[in-house]
């Protein structure tokens, strides 16, 4: 919808929503898509729910390492109902709209999230190798203080860069189009409905996002290299027990990482795949990380069977 005023004595229009393509117009195709949108969200939340009060519930689980992985599930929770809720609602719907404050909101959140997750992942990577490479100060590194730093840290940094964007992009004048090709609200598009040149903006959000995703997945993987490298280095037969424990960590960085660096790192995403990608992105990965952790970790398969068992005997009881 388009709002028409005056300003310095000259009419303009200014937009006060945009408008979503979706993915596709066929009903059957709109319809896999409800059920595979629907499966996938409440699979994730349902997942990470359950890793969050197993850590909490389970004192054997009362260590850094449950603590960055709890916080993990907060953040994926969060991330999926940024943009999943929405979408759903809108599958059938033949006009798909978002206010202009909605759409600065989701994009505010999905960066502020996404960047909160990638330090997090960091701070796990460094889990994993004061772990591995010093165990006798593993307690003593990674203290409870410690810890809350981390996650403290990664949440501001977080805001900050989500902040530092869009305060250069809340000014821009929108008078049309107004329309997405897409099902939710991303910084690159929404930049290029703007009025006014923002060649300056669109590489500034690429070297800001593409320079934290790219830099925080290569901080890992030379960190998941150099662990490997330590412990060759030091014990050769326990070079099989540290690819088995980092192997879940390598996947989730994998996963999470290789969706971010297509949207902001290749020119111009204009394509179909960039809303497949953001698909996966927005419902498989955060369904994906709590099946990684739980089903290659034995000490939480042991907890949650505890869990279970407790929950099952209080209901006998009641």
């Amino acid at each position: 919808m388009l709002f028409s005023g005056a300003m310095d004595g000259m009419n303009h229009s200014v937009v006060s929503e945009f408008v979503f393509l979706g993915l596709t117009n066929s009903w059957d195709i709109q319809f896999l898509l409800l059920v595979f949108s629907l499966l996938f969200y409440f699979s994730s939340i349902m997942g990470n729910l359950v890793i969050v009060f197993t850590v909490t519930l389970d004192a054997h689980l009362h260590s850094p390492m449950y603590f960055l992985l709890a916080n993990l599930s907060v953040i994926d929770m969060v991330f999926c109902s940024i943009t999943a809720p929405k979408m759903i609602c809108d599958i059938f719907k033949k006009h798909k709209t978002i206010s202009f404050l909605g759409c600065i909101t989701q994009i505010f959140f999905s960066h502020a999230v996404g960047a909160t997750e990638m330090v997090l992942l960091i701070a796990m990577a460094f889990d994993r190798y004061v772990a591995i490479c010093k165990p006798l100060h593993y307690l003593t590194i990674m203290s409870p203080k410690m810890c809350l730093y981390f996650l403290v840290t990664s949440w501001i940094i977080g805001v900050i860069h989500s902040s530092v964007q869009l305060v250069f992009v809340v000014d821009l004048p929108f008078c049309g189009p107004n329309i997405f090709d897409s099902f939710y609200c991303d910084l690159p598009r929404l930049l290029r409905l703007a009025c006014t040149n923002t060649q300056e903006l669109e590489f500034m959000v690429t070297v800001n996002s593409g320079l934290i995703s790219v830099g925080s997945f290569v901080v890992l993987v030379i960190s998941y290299i150099f662990i490997l490298f330590t412990v060759w280095k030091h014990s050769p037969g326990g070079l099989s027990k540290a690819l088995s424990t980092l192997s879940a960590h390598v996947t989730v960085v994998v996963l999470f990482f290789g969706p971010l660096m297509f949207f902001y790192t290749w020119p111009s995403p204009t394509s179909h795949l960039d809303k497949y990608l953001a698909i996966f992105d927005a419902f498989i990965t955060p369904f994906l990380n709590p099946v990684i952790y739980t089903f290659r970790n034995k000490d939480m398969k042991v907890a949650m069977r505890k869990l279970w068992s407790r929950l099952m005997h209080y209901r006998k009881i009641s």
